[in-house]
């Protein structure tokens, strides 16, 4: 069924670009933020830069970012035109965590595509535990990465899954990713979220405590309600790569895209409609780049996520066929909800709060109720 799905998708897409008109010129250069150097994300956009100049004779500047402000700030003061973001994408839409001060607030985000590749953002244990499921993680030591809201939220998501929050497990703290997992390693921690592909899985399933991803089940809707309510980005996906995982070991949990190439909603719709064209039509130019280049494939894409498409986007999905009227409805939703945001912000500036943790505390509470008022989650209060 989900060959058929994507030959139809294919044929249709197919249908529709005969009759597309030209591509309109796009800029001869241009340039983006992505995650750090030799990260897939990085990899990624480069292979995309490659094609774009050997196609379209353009330039892109990929720029590295160290962190969620560094690559997100030189989108909001217009030094890039696009980002190739992760997760913090929505936390940036939302105000929250470290873009829940005056400097920052809710963005106005857009997403033109992203990248969903056959791996999983996942939680492994140290084999050696004999841990097998979320619940027996109580009492464990699991890390918590300073200043790292997408890691600790995921965490928490999947400790919700179990019935658990960090109240029922030893917190140890760590300054950064690759520190956790050697943490694990180490036998300092138990347990790690993180990318089924990326490198430190592969030390840890090495290493003598060997590796096992814990499954979140799919048919699981306890698991996947508290989940969700805590990461509501997270959805249902079987990786078949990864460390200790294959075709024939399937891990069955959840996945969010990355990376998410993020413009602000007022980037030029026809440079938007250009450049998310040029990237689906030439995908075979760039799809064998990176392990994860393949998440730019057509049928990967998941139109309906936490954040809006584009409208320059949006216009190109149309006129392929892709973009369904149900979809335009969870894009106008979102769209809403982000003008509930915006408005909530405005209020919020204008109260003359100095104290930084008295203002994190005054928004977050403005915000949830402006949010419920409107009839949406807030998620975080």
């Amino acid at each position: 069924m989900i060959k058929i799905g994507s030959l139809l998708i294919a044929l249709t897409a197919a249908g529709a670009a005969l009759a597309q008109p030209a591509l309109p010129e796009l800029p001869r250069q241009m340039a983006w933020t992505a995650y750090n150097l030799g990260s897939t994300g990085y990899n990624q956009a480069v292979a995309i830069g490659a094609m774009l100049r050997d196609k379209y004779n353009v330039t892109l500047r990929v720029i590295p970012g160290q962190n969620d402000v560094s690559r997100l700030l030189p989108l909001k003061t217009g030094r890039v035109d696009f980002t190739a973001n992760g997760v913090a994408t929505y936390f940036a839409q939302e105000g929250m965590f470290q873009f829940a001060n005056p400097e920052w607030g809710p963005q106005p985000l857009r997403l033109l595509m992203t990248s969903n590749g056959l791996s999983n953002q996942g939680v492994a244990v140290a084999a050696d535990t004999g841990v097998t499921s979320f619940a027996e993680l109580r009492g464990r030591r699991v890390p918590y990465v300073r200043a790292a809201p997408a890691l600790n939220v995921s965490m928490e998501a999947y400790l919700a899954c179990g019935g658990l929050t960090w109240d029922d497990v030893v917190r140890v703290d760590f300054p950064g990713y690759d520190a956790k997992w050697n943490g694990v390693i180490n036998g300092d921690v138990d347990v790690a979220f993180g990318t089924t592909v990326s490198g430190p899985p592969f030390r840890l399933e090495a290493s003598p405590r060997g590796i096992l991803w814990l499954p979140a089940p799919h048919d699981d809707e306890g698991c996947w309600e508290r989940m969700l309510a805590v990461g509501p980005y997270f959805t249902k996906h079987n990786a078949t790569r990864g460390a200790g995982i294959n075709d024939e070991n399937i891990h069955e949990a959840g996945t969010y895209p990355y990376p998410l190439l993020t413009a602000l909603e007022s980037q030029d719709s026809d440079f938007v409609y250009s450049l998310t064209r040029a990237i689906n039509e030439n995908y075979d130019e760039h799809k064998d780049a990176d392990p994860g280049s393949i998440g730019w494939a057509l049928e990967s894409q998941v139109f309906q996520w936490v954040v809006p498409y584009h409208e320059g986007a949006v216009n190109y999905w149309r006129e392929i066929g892709v973009w369904t009227e149900e979809t335009e409805a969870h894009n106008q939703a979102l769209i809403k909800r982000q003008g509930v945001l915006a408005s909530a912000w405005t209020e919020m500036s204008a109260r003359d709060i100095r104290d930084q943790d008295e203002f994190v505390s005054a928004w977050q509470l403005l915000r949830a109720n402006r949010l419920e008022k409107a009839g949406f989650d807030p998620v975080w209060r």
